[in-house]
């Protein structure tokens, strides 16, 4: 995040890791930006429980923190806790006619500060240095701000330490002690905003499968938007820029975008370039912008010829539903994968719900087709896709697609093996396959073109 305190450097940094890697992390972020600007070692609670065998359940997450700039852009109010009835209660146990109070030192160390100076002297009956304090009459900060702007109109404008001492004495706001050495400035209840922000978050807590509601999308480290809206608010001005290097289902991106902010998010998977246009901000009606996808079959071909295995990537998530395979060299013939909501019943008789794809972005040659038959047969495949760039016009070709036969379905059928190119895809076609679970929730995948 980037934005305030300090000039074109200054910005803060957030790392999520588990307890794994957190120690080697830190000691490299060090290296990198330097102790100094290291902030926070944040504990978040991403489950309530975990049975872990022979060991205490590993329920927390590390987030660190680091800032560069001079003067840190900080507001740890927009993200504090608000205290419930009896936490005031207990924070301010006095009362007066204005509400709840509590009596706070008006006084602080003297760090060996010299007799005469003004924060030394005596103010009424109340001598503190003699004691070894000196007056600490606040003039900045939120209290202050709230004098000011509830009980003394330009108090903050007061220059003297005992100039500010009468202004709050007048206004009823220092507490002369029947017993005691100095007296206290009394701190309402009505001007409190909260706990601050502390280094361990226990809520909200990360998804299981029983949680997350309609926020949850299946990613595996999605993370709450509650959670990057508190660390966005806390550390990035209104007017600050929020980058996601390795943005995954987009919710630091959507936690940015609700609070305001500016922001950039990066991922090397296509898969999480759609799911945030279309998961995530399509159902807003706004359209995300992104680069380095393809927008045209000329697009497509280029990135073919420079990223051979990012266009495969690509390619398969063409298909809602289907996903990459991990594996993207020596992948045994298959580039992606996916799952029917029901399994089809094949020519042959079996059932089955795999569905295989694979991709070739050069000059199509029979003899691929040939192999990529036989994997759909190993693999007893329900259906699978034959993904090329451009159309495949070889009628040979097609004819032996066809001879694999049919699947049913539901009440209708389907090519067991068929062509689709990218070139298609631009035209508005898609592959005739049944309906696909979606890779990450298994739920029912939203229908798409691009």
């Amino acid at each position: 995040m980037r934005g305030g305190g300090g000039g074109g450097g200054a910005g803060s940094l957030y790392l999520h890791c588990d307890d794994t890697a957190s120690h080697y992390l830190k000691a490299l972020l060090d290296a990198i930006f330097g102790p100094r600007n290291y902030r926070n070692d944040i504990a978040w609670r991403r489950a309530t429980s975990h049975n872990d065998p022979a060991r205490y359940g590993r329920v927390l997450d590390h987030i660190l923190y680091y800032q560069r700039a001079e003067r840190p852009w900080w507001d740890g109010e927009a993200v504090a806790t608000p205290r419930d009835d009896t936490q005031l209660a207990a924070a301010y146990p006095s009362r007066d006619e204005r509400g709840r109070y509590r009596s706070a030192d008006l006084t602080g160390p003297s760090h060996g500060a010299a007799s005469g100076s003004p924060s030394t002297r005596p103010w009424g009956r109340y001598d503190v240095h003699a004691r070894g304090r000196v007056w600490s009459v606040p003039r900045t900060g939120a209290y202050a701000e709230w004098i000011e702007r509830e009980l003394v109109p330009g108090y903050r404008a007061i220059e003297g330490v005992h100039a500010r001492l009468d202004a709050l004495d007048a206004a009823g706001l220092i507490r002369h002690p029947e017993r005691g050495v100095w007296p206290g400035l009394k701190r309402y209840a009505a001007a409190d905003r909260g706990n601050p922000p502390q280094n361990l978050i226990l809520d909200p807590p990360g998804f299981t499968n029983y949680s997350g509601g309609g926020e949850r999308l299946g990613y595996p480290t999605q993370k709450p938007v509650a959670l990057l809206e508190r660390l966005v608010a806390a550390s990035c001005p209104p007017d600050g820029l929020v980058l996601d290097p390795f943005c995954g289902c987009g919710t630091a991106v959507v936690a940015a975008h609700n609070l305001g902010r500016r922001w950039i998010g990066i991922d090397i998977s296509p898969t999480a370039i759609d799911i945030i246009r279309e998961r995530r901000f399509a159902p807003l009606g706004i359209e995300a912008e992104a680069f380095g996808i393809p927008a045209d079959l000329a697009g497509a071909r280029k990135l073919a010829a420079e990223r051979p295995l990012d266009f495969e990537a690509w390619a398969v998530t063409r298909i809602p539903g289907l996903a990459p395979n991990e594996r993207r060299v020596a992948d045994g013939g298959i580039d992606g994968r996916g799952t029917l909501l029901e399994a089809a019943d094949a020519a042959d008789g079996s059932g089955a719900r795999l569905v295989l794809a694979q991709v070739k972005g050069g000059t199509f040659q029979l003899g691929q087709l040939r192999d990529f038959l036989y994997v759909v047969e190993r693999e007893r495949a329900a259906c699978g896709v034959f993904i090329t760039l451009e159309r495949v016009r070889s009628a040979q070709a097609r004819a032996l697609a066809a001879e694999r036969g049919e699947a049913a379905a539901g009440a209708g059928r389907y090519p067991r093996v068929q062509l689709w190119s990218i070139e298609e895809l631009f035209e508005g076609r898609a592959p005739a396959l049944p309906a696909l679970a979606d890779p990450h929730t298994g739920r029912a995948v939203q229908p798409r073109m691009l």
